[in-house]
């Protein structure tokens, strides 16, 4: 599929896609179809609302997208219908943008482009007859005349950013006899040699001799060998530097503390936040985003054989603290402390902020609409929340308070990494965490466990959903612009 921005049609089309809003002059836009009587009887523009009419020579569909729509519910609208139209539209299709924002634009061809992502990577019986999207197919955007440049450019945005998406739907959801550390280091070898960023990637050995012994003893019960990535993208005109942290668990058993079989085998969601790290990495690569940032990876299985981490081990960090293991399945906090700690003190950082599916707490407090945030700095958590709201990948601030330090004391270690009770779960991880940052002043914990692997209509199960990039890439196009 072509995508060109123009003001007018140079060719005629088979099919034509307006966009509208519920407004008091949505009566008004419909008088210009057939049946317009009919027309604003039964459209009201619901958010998704699809309705057909019959041109003299061309499909007219009209998509509603709610009242007063932010760029989040034209990426989630325009998704949808190319997702359920692509086997129906013709090859040649004008989309009317017309009078639409940028920011808008990018969202419309954002969404427009996931409708093509296809959940079935490993199916063998894949269908014959070519989409939209898999034909040379063309579609039209219709702009206003004096802003098809800067149209042009959200076009190249949008198409950017859903591709970076789609390759991270691609890791979330492939399985663990696809993915394991070394897959998610390749990964990001790939993405830097191509988009222009640098990638290190740890070994075991390396591992070993550095010190990261929190990350040994989750990976200890595997047989494939953890993994710790450090990537490094720099602007030339970058004023700050900013670390990322993403857990990089490739599939969670719990281990000695064994999960429960229901619903085990969405354990391979596991690496979300490094998903996210990842394509925020090469997002802000591919769009020459005036920034510096620092990603930092952890990855490893959590599994076991005899030489996995049981209950009750004392186990050493990067940080030179020790650990009590009250709960094995409680492993993402204990990777991501020797990340943080590498972190602030291998690079002087304005802003950490960690990802991780990091508990099921968080899940039972917020649902699946929201991630969990925890920060004692206020600026940096409003504009986190400001992010969030914009691009729909939203988080909500929990209380990371000292009432609850007392919860990780430990008698035998300096500290312990669960409190083995069934309240507070989200908060008290996140004051374990918050022991290996060095009281860093700008430190924020997201707690994706809910938002980042989730249902949707474009599958009967759970997947990967790319949470975390387009909220992190807004926010750093924010700490930019100010």
């Amino acid at each position: 599929m072509n995508i060109d921005v123009v003001h007018q049609l140079p060719t005629p089309v088979q099919a034509e896609v307006y966009l509208f809003c519920q407004n008091d002059s949505l009566a008004d836009q419909l008088a210009q179809f057939s049946q317009a009587d009919f027309l604003i009887q039964d459209f009201k523009a619901d958010f998704k609302q699809t309705q057909l009419v019959y041109g003299d020579n061309s499909k007219k569909y009209l998509l509603g997208l709610g009242k007063s729509p932010k760029p989040a519910d034209y990426i989630k609208a325009l998704r949808s219908f190319f997702f359920n139209q692509k086997k129906k539209l013709p090859d040649a299709v004008a989309l009317h943008a017309q009078g639409l924002t940028a920011s808008e634009i990018e969202a419309v061809v954002n969404g427009l482009w996931l409708g093509d992502y296809d959940l079935g990577l490993y199916k063998t019986d894949k269908a014959t007859e070519p989409t939209f999207f898999e034909r040379n197919s063309q579609l039209w955007l219709l702009v206003e005349e004096k802003e098809v440049d800067l149209a042009a450019q959200a076009v190249q945005n949008g198409v950017a950013t859903a591709q970076t998406q789609i390759r991270v739907m691609d890791l979330m959801n492939a399985p663990s006899s696809h993915k394991y550390p070394q897959v998610l280091a390749d990964w990001a070898v790939s993405s830097g040699k191509t988009h222009g960023y640098s990638v290190q990637v740890f070994d075991e050995k390396q591992c070993a001799e550095m010190g990261l012994h929190a990350l040994l003893s989750v990976s200890a019960g595997s047989k494939n060998p953890p993994r710790f990535i450090v990537m490094e993208y720099k602007h030339a005109a970058a004023s700050q530097t900013i670390g990322l942290v993403g857990k990089g668990v490739t599939f969670d058993t719990g281990g000695v503390s064994l999960k429960p079989s229901t619903n085990m085998h969405y354990m391979k969601s596991d690496m979300g936040g490094a998903a996210a790290v990842l394509g925020t990495m090469e997002l802000a690569a591919k769009l020459q985003l005036p920034v510096h940032i620092i990603g930092i990876i952890p990855s490893t299985e959590n599994s076991m054989d005899g030489l996995a981490i049981k209950p009750g081990d004392v186990i050493g960090s990067y940080s030179g603290k020790t650990i009590e293991v009250i709960d094995t399945d409680a492993e993402g906090r204990l990777i991501l402390a020797d990340s943080l700690t590498y972190a602030h003190r291998h690079f002087e950082l304005a802003t950490i902020i960690d990802l991780a599916t990091l508990t099921g707490s968080c899940v039972a407090t917020l649902g699946y609409a929201a991630a969990g945030l925890f920060t004692s700095n206020d600026a940096l958590a409003e504009s986190l929340y400001k992010s969030g709201m914009t691009t729909g990948e939203k988080v909500w601030r929990l209380p990371i308070w000292d009432d609850y330090k007392d919860e990780l004391k430990s008698d035998v270690a300096d500290v312990k990494n669960y409190h083995g009770k069934p309240i507070a779960g989200a908060i008290v991880a996140a004051k374990f965490l918050e022991v290996f940052t060095n009281n860093h002043p700008a430190w924020a914990h997201l707690d994706i466990a809910g938002t980042a692997f989730a249902d949707s209509e474009f599958g009967s199960m759970k997947s990967g959903t790319a949470y975390g990039v387009r909220l992190l890439i807004d926010w750093l196009r924010n700490q930019v612009n100010g």
